[in-house]
């Protein structure tokens, strides 16, 4: 995987769509492993963590054999920023969890299209507040969309999508909440270059890993096995590709795209567990929860307007002050994105 820092804009934004087309998967996945194994969100996520891991510190192995000149220490990953490995391992077990708990409540679609629907809404205050990405009017419509969206589908949601939606929702609004702190972080540290983004995000599995296994073992760890091989294989799907293959492009991604942009893109997962929460599971919506998704997804094309506006007005800014003549002798500084 090369540099963040050498990364086109294009590509990474190709990969945290990528990353999110996966994470769409995984929702479904966890909602089969309740069945086939018998086991609750909690272990889920611990063994989604687990098996992620392994495949992870696997694949560093292989880099640090063959390009040992740029494939960085896990230690001295850990070692120059340990306070950001905590937050994010903590962050994404937090994330994970919440989202499998709301996915068992509530139902695929209404907790994927929760989650997501208000990540970028928060993404893009805590963006605003911590990482001076302005958002203007575009951005204040996203966040009544948003609101607005997410009323409509506490309020709509029933048992046909799932045995408890309003707690569903609840958990999926805690997802969210976590989903943001790991992106705002993520995107901190892949404009300070600080670490690399795989690396990172081993340590950062390594963290969520230990915290998940002391709740996992409260729940019941152990899957059942009447089904040997389809559960084995539920749970390396699980950890190889929504996982370990996804959070490293994110990461990645998340050098060169803004985090707000970033949270956008991945309204692709979304999409793609409601067309598997509708086709797969049966799962019915009515037309309140309908309008309540319409509404996030319109809070997203705002941010999307927001985005583009603001990525012209950085180009036009240094030609402006140019041809009014107001030069400096210092050479003007472009904002980096």
């Amino acid at each position: 995987m090369q540099s963040s820092s050498a990364l086109p804009v294009r590509q990474g934004v190709l990969y945290v769509a990528i990353a999110a087309t996966a994470w769409g998967t995984g929702g479904a996945v966890a909602a089969e492993l309740y069945d086939v194994g018998g086991i609750g969100p909690i272990s889920v996520s611990f063994w989604r963590f687990l098996t992620g891991l392994g495949l992870l510190l696997a694949a560093h192995l292989v880099r640090r054999s063959r390009r040992p000149e740029t494939a960085l220490s896990l230690r001295a990953t850990f070692a120059a920023n340990p306070r950001r490995a905590l937050v994010v391992g903590f962050g994404l077990a937090v994330y994970q969890t919440a989202y499998f708990a709301s996915v068992q409540q509530a139902g695929l679609t209404v907790a994927t299209v929760v989650t997501l629907g208000s990540g970028p809404v928060l993404v893009a205050a805590g963006a605003r507040l911590t990482l001076g990405e302005r958002s203007g009017a575009a951005g204040t419509a996203a966040v009544a969309s948003g609101v607005a969206g997410l009323v409509l589908l506490m309020g709509g949601a029933d048992g046909g999508t799932g045995p408890a939606p309003l707690l569903g929702i609840g958990y999926a609004l805690l997802s969210a909440a976590g989903y943001a702190g790991v992106t705002l972080l993520g995107r901190f540290s892949g404009r300070e270059n600080s670490g690399g983004a795989f690396e990172s995000t081993v340590t950062g599995f390594a963290v969520g890993t230990v915290c998940l296994l002391p709740m996992a073992l409260l729940e019941g760890l152990l899957p059942d096995m009447e089904r040997p091989a389809w559960t084995l294989g539920l749970i390396l799907y699980l950890g190889a590709v929504p996982t370990a293959l996804a959070y490293t492009l994110f990461f990645v991604g998340l050098g060169v795209v803004r985090a707000t942009t970033a949270s956008v893109v991945a309204l692709v997962e979304p999409l793609t567990a409601a067309v598997i929460g509708i086709l797969v599971f049966g799962e019915r919506l009515n037309a309140i929860v309908l309008t309540g998704t319409a509404l996030l997804l319109f809070a997203v094309l705002f941010l999307a307007v927001d985005e583009g506006a603001g990525r012209a007005a950085s180009r036009r800014t240094p030609d402006a002050g140019a041809d009014r003549g107001q030069r400096t002798s210092r050479p003007a500084m472009r904002t980096r994105d």
